[in-house]
């Protein structure tokens, strides 16, 4: 005789037999707008670091990571689902940035890790909850900072330190609420400061406004709050504000804070901090200019095993050209100065330098096909 389980679980799955082409009839008609854009990205550079590093990798950055070496910097292919009620983004990548930035990713137990987690820039699935609320879950970019992780989408090729000393990417539950056509909220339920991997039994929360008061403006502040190092709590909190001044001058400031809680008490804290101007001074081409500083003296975020951790300020100049669309090649000079010698150099018997200067040129393309329309 069939146990009374047996029974009721074969008793759900008939019902379910039933139900499914009912079900699918009514999803294809309610899912009939949902469109899909196919899309792929390559960013191609060679860099050449002055310090001439014995390893080839560069220190304190994720874009253009390598010197003295042709390479790619990003590349990814994408799907983008769009529809009145569903949302999605799959995208899969590869490159020396990818590597750079996903170094740290956390390998506890044997199924998750910088294996799998390096290769999905995004992948996530939305639904539309309401007119104005969106909510998506799987892995998503984060809500830290002005400049993003797709180099074609910032002013400047290389990312300053702020912005690659805050998190890119994050992995949970987020919820996006148009408040206004000028005002939008977000708030992410995370496993924790750029990790998908889990590496303690607490989540974090994160959260971003953007306020934009006139077309051309927007104003911005992000947070996060959770518990990192040995369950010592962490909290971030960040400005930006991107303004075109003209249609030739736009210009991008961020100021970031952040301490984390230390053992026996009190807290060590961060900042940082940029200023970028982009200019277009004839058709096609622009000129950017860029200074920045930044402050972890007790090494929360970058270890340099100095006595004041990485205290560094520094400046870029950059010539952008984009002949047609979607293609762009985009040369840099950047320089960093630390008050402690951090940063990999051959010129010298330390092996280590105060100063850095690099030249990195890049080429980018981006490619989207336009959704089919039935």
């Amino acid at each position: 005789m069939q146990s009374p389980h047996v029974w009721f679980g074969m008793r759900i799955l008939a019902f379910l037999l039933l139900a499914a082409p009912a079900v699918a009839a009514q999803s294809v008609a309610l899912d009939s707008t949902t469109r899909v854009t196919w899309g792929a990205y390559v960013d191609a550079y060679y860099a050449y670091d002055l310090g001439r590093p014995a390893s080839f990798d560069r220190a304190f950055t994720t874009q253009a990571a390598r010197s003295n070496e042709f390479n790619v910097n990003l590349a990814h292919v994408e799907a983008v689902i769009a529809g009145a009620r569903v949302r999605g983004r799959l995208a899969v990548q590869a490159g020396t940035a990818v590597h750079a930035n996903y170094a740290s990713e956390p390998t506890i137990g044997a199924v998750s890790g910088s294996t799998l987690a390096r290769h999905l820039q995004e992948a996530y699935v939305g639904y539309r909850v309401s007119e104005r609320l969106w909510i998506d879950a799987g892995i998503f970019f984060s809500t830290a900072g002005a400049e993003g992780w797709i180099s074609s989408e910032n002013l400047t090729y290389s990312r300053s330190l702020v912005a690659d000393y805050s998190p890119y990417y994050a992995s949970g539950v987020r919820a996006v609420f148009q408040a206004s056509p000028q005002l939008t909220a977000r708030l992410d339920l995370i496993n924790g400061w750029q990790n998908i991997s889990e590496t303690n039994s607490g989540k974090a929360l994160a959260s971003r406004l953007d306020y934009s008061p006139r077309e051309g403006v927007i104003l911005s502040h992000y947070a996060y709050v959770g518990p990192e190092q040995a369950g010592h709590v962490r909290v971030f909190t960040g400005l930006s504000a991107t303004a075109a001044i003209s249609p030739a001058l736009r210009v991008q400031a961020e100021a970031d804070v952040g301490r984390q809680e230390r053992d026996g008490g009190g807290h060590d804290p961060w900042s940082g901090g940029a200023l970028t101007a982009h200019w277009t001074f004839r058709p096609h081409t622009a000129l950017v200019l860029r200074g920045e500083w930044y402050r972890d003296p007790r090494q929360v975020l970058i270890a340099t095993g100095q006595p004041f951790g990485l205290r560094a300020t520094g400046a870029s100049i950059g010539i952008d050209v984009a002949p047609v669309a979607g293609l762009r090649w985009r040369s840099e000079l950047r320089t960093l100065e630390a008050v402690n010698a951090v940063f990999p150099t051959r010129e010298n018997t330390s092996g280590m330098s105060r100063a850095n200067v690099v030249f990195m040129t890049g080429i980018s393309l981006t490619v989207r096909e336009a959704p089919r329309v039935e």
